[in-house]
């Protein structure tokens, strides 16, 4: 036995665990290649039952023993993926499925299924997730904890949650996430918004335009021509129909709570953030400063 235990196993460095008894998982490892019998099916029932998953086990060559132990012990195979405040589900989930090797297809079916609202239906965060997570279980983890994180900011702030008001607030959030160039300029954004709502106006908004598979876009005056969806605030008043992309925690407060302003017009200037104004003419002033 000794003897047997000290027998090199050749091995990939991460290794999927299937799930079933003691047994099943030797066999189907002895399928994959590795040379495993029966008697590491009773050494591991003392060394304990094998973790489900990728796991681990850091080296390509291990004596029996030592692989046996690792693949009780080693640690699960975890990545990293991180959403940005701004960016669109659609180009989320194509980046997801390139860097897990899943299903772009399927993953955005799942969205449309389990996410509560067609865009910023995942709060942008960095998750951690196992290696070999399917595209329904990835998509249930990332909407369930999104939707409890908004609950937890609705109930904070109005005591509850409504999905209706939430959807109105994330959809003003998104606008401001995606034309403030800082975290400070959020809640003057959200008054220009609202300022301009009340009166009546077209919001007028690039960032309106860069929804979906325009995230990152630049929006011409051919766009805006040519674009007929109610995402083009140059051609529809009110609100987009619904968020064009996801929001941070600061583009949510601001919309709940904008500054109180009379502003309606703002412009980036030279130093990349903007002029604002409740005057139209001071805003064609300072459009053709910003062209200089």
């Amino acid at each position: 036995m000794t003897f047997y235990t000290t027998i090199p196993i050749k091995s990939k460095k991460t290794i999927f665990i299937p799930h079933g008894s003691i047994h099943s998982i030797i066999t189907q490892l002895h399928k994959e290649g590795y040379s495993l019998s029966i008697i590491d099916s009773y050494i591991l029932v003392i060394l304990g039952k094998p973790q489900n998953g990728w796991i681990d086990i850091r080296k390509t060559k291990l004596n029996r023993i030592d692989f046996l132990y690792k693949i009780t012990n080693a640690k699960a195979v975890i990545h990293k993926i991180t959403l940005i405040p701004g960016e669109t589900k659609i180009l989320f989930l194509a980046s997801v499925a390139k860097q897990l090797d899943l299903n772009k297809s399927k993953l955005n079916q799942y969205y449309d299924k389990f996410a509560q609202f067609s865009e910023a239906g995942i709060y942008p965060d960095t998750y951690y997730v196992p290696k070999g997570i399917g595209e329904r279980h990835l998509i249930l983890f990332l909407t369930r904890l999104s939707n409890r994180k908004y609950k937890s900011i609705s109930k904070k702030i109005y005591g509850t949650y409504d999905k209706k008001q939430w959807l109105k607030i994330l959809t003003i959030a998104s606008i401001i996430q995606k034309e403030a160039a800082n975290k400070k300029e959020m809640p003057i954004v959200a008054s220009v918004i609202v300022n301009r709502l009340k009166k009546g106006m077209r919001l007028q908004m690039d960032g309106t335009l860069n929804y979906g598979k325009y995230s990152h876009i630049k929006v011409t005056h051919q766009r805006i021509k040519n674009d007929t969806s109610h995402f083009n605030t140059y051609k529809y008043k009110g609100l987009p129909p619904s968020p064009i992309g996801s929001v941070s925690i600061n583009a949510i407060k601001s919309a709940i709570k904008p500054a109180k302003t009379d502003y309606l017009y703002f412009m980036k200037n030279s130093k990349g953030v903007h002029d604002f104004t409740n005057s139209y003419k001071q805003h064609i002033n300072n459009i053709k400063k910003a062209r200089k």
